[in-house]
């Protein structure tokens, strides 16, 4: 065990078994008053020999180049699955295999890349709701004034509301490439930045919209990105240090932040993620693009380059172990460690299905059943919930059969081909090929 994992001692104790040159088992232990435990698959609700299956679909994708993954399966509170695969660092700068390739090991940091949406900053946001802190019908200029005004199309910033933000329906672009002085020129000037308060500023005040406030989500990153900075005038303090004081230190996480260079870690504790930086394999340039294997910073552009890697759509790193916690706590209603964060209300609040899309809810994405959204499962529980993460991560919470899959993977850390990672093509890299089988496995 590395000594980093060693500093877990109280919290959790873990060790690897290695069963394999691609698969180690993860031996976890939970401060008791977490009421998560470790038991077996047979005995909580599974055919282990099925549940095994999952095995073989990420140990076949890693023999045949996908990095690595970590699987943590959880059913009424008990982890009866948890295996690291592969490697978290496979690939040099060029797409050639390491010849000492950095393994995958238990509870390795992972970059959650917008699943920071949900456990960062909806969980900020249920929180605050719950001490009607925060009312989700209120425009967003009742808590930041200088959120005012209209763009050249006559779309005002006075009409959005906070529940919009939420639902993906206030009409911001999908991506605004603020690092990129000539992609924001297309949309006006005085657009571009690297630097995270002129960064607000531009969103607060001068980002344009791409169309009427709509009654289907249309998904933006910029929806969350607003949505931290109202976290942050709400509460008077950093987003990071928000939910770092209000949520994570209460429940004893010690490897979820953000920035996590900034905490302690060395480089290997983390999956690597893109090869050549923020290139695309050299396709693309910026001012100040990163060149080199991207390990233990966040990938997402816009977090790093524009936001200073605190970000409310992206920035969020974790392990397997604090993931387990954090979904659990959405199926104990807000409750844990004898700290109420919010209500079995704010739950199902949160957790409704839109009527115009029943994929989506305030910020969680929904499996659905008229439009089913495949990334969570094609066995799923319709009202079940989580994300996904695009470089690699995906949460299942589901409250009809209590359980919960965490699929951390560094899918983006391999090489592109015509244009694309190649680790997307991989059944692990899709998702719900391993979620679908966890379900098979079930007994009920």
């Amino acid at each position: 065990m590395n000594n980093w994992l060693k500093t877990l001692v109280g919290i959790s104790l873990l060790s690897c078994s290695y069963n394999s040159l691609a698969l180690s088992i993860c031996h976890d232990s939970f401060n008791p008053k977490l009421k998560i435990t470790k038991g077996r698959p047979s005995s909580n609700g599974f055919d282990a020999a099925k549940l095994a299956l999952v095995d073989k679909i990420i140990e076949s994708d890693v023999a045949h180049g996908f990095p690595g993954a970590e699987l943590l399966v959880m059913h009424n509170g008990v982890v009866v699955r948890h295996t690291a695969y592969g490697y978290k660092k496979l690939y040099d700068m060029h797409g050639q295999k390491l010849t000492k390739p950095q393994r995958m090991q238990c509870n390795t940091e992972f970059d959650l890349a917008s699943n920071t949406k949900m456990y960062a900053t909806n969980y900020a946001l249920m929180h605050l709701v719950y001490q009607n802190k925060i009312n989700l019908e209120s425009p967003i200029s009742y808590y930041i004034p200088e959120y005012i005004g209209c763009d050249s199309n006559n779309h005002c910033r006075d009409k959005i509301t906070v529940k919009q933000l939420l639902t993906h329906t206030s009409g911001y672009m999908a991506d605004a490439k603020f690092f990129d002085p000539e992609f924001m020129a297309n949309y006006g000037d005085g657009l571009y930045s690297q630097e995270s308060n002129l960064t607000k500023q531009i969103i607060l005040t001068k980002l344009p919209f791409m169309q009427e406030i709509e009654s289907t989500p249309n998904y933006s990153d910029i929806d969350f990105m607003l949505l931290g900075i109202l976290v942050e005038r709400v509460t008077g303090i950093n987003l990071a240090e928000y939910v770092q004081d209000n949520i994570y230190q209460p429940l004893g996480l010690t490897h979820t932040f953000f920035n996590p260079l900034q905490h302690g870690l060395a480089v290997r504790q983390c999956a690597a993620t893109e090869l050549n930086g923020n290139t695309r394999n050299g396709v693309i340039n910026f001012p100040n693009i990163r060149t080199q294997t991207i390990q233990c910073q966040v990938h997402d552009e816009k977090a790093y380059y524009s936001m200073a890697g605190v970000s409310g759509h992206a920035g969020l790193f974790s392990t397997a172990h604090d993931m387990a916690i954090l979904t659990q706590l959405m199926l104990d209603n807000g409750s844990m460690v004898g700290h109420q964060f919010w209500g079995e209300s704010t739950t199902q609040l949160f957790t409704t299905p839109l009527d115009s899309n029943d994929s989506y809810a305030l910020g969680w994405r929904l499996a659905g059943d008229k439009d089913r959204y495949k990334y969570l499962g094609n066995q799923t529980d319709s009202h079940a919930f989580g994300h996904t993460g695009w470089i690699g991560t995906v949460t299942v919470i589901d409250p009809k059969h209590q359980l919960v899959i965490i699929l951390l993977t560094n899918k983006k850390h391999t090489p592109i081909k015509s244009g694309k990672f190649t680790g997307d093509k991989y059944d692990t890299g899709k998702y719900y090929p391993v979620i679908d089988a966890v379900y098979q496995a079930m007994i009920d």
